[in-house]
């Protein structure tokens, strides 16, 4: 399931992610003080994508438990100035019957790495 879920972030298909989250998921990016339920989190994740065109995740670790999943990643972007930046995060995701309850969002996306401009 987060396989699926790690790559319809990659395509930034919103259909395919809010396809993998139960009936009022709760998704909050507690970096960017950011926090949205429900029906709001496609259109959310929508508004992430039309900011970084480019989003990319890699993923660094993985840590799978009943109910319970922690992904470790590194995000790769272009800003507005045309910087190319990275950061590194950690998911949190309670999970059952192979959907996302919520997720919970920590990075360093205040502080990237500038990889070149």
């Amino acid at each position: 399931m987060i396989a699926r879920y790690d790559a319809a972030w990659n395509a930034h298909d919103v259909d395919a992610i809010v396809a993998l989250h139960a009936p009022g998921m709760v998704f909050e990016n507690h970096t960017a003080g950011e926090s949205v339920e429900g029906d709001e989190v496609g259109p959310h994740i929508a508004r992430i994508f039309e900011s970084w065109p480019d989003l990319t995740f890699r993923s660094r670790r993985l840590y799978a438990r009943d109910g319970l999943v922690v992904s470790e990643w590194t995000a790769t972007a272009t800003d507005a100035a045309g910087r190319r930046l990275e950061w590194d995060g950690v998911d949190l995701f309670p999970c059952r019957d192979g959907l996302v309850l919520r997720k919970d969002v920590y990075s360093s996306s205040h502080r990237p790495r500038v990889l070149d401009g």
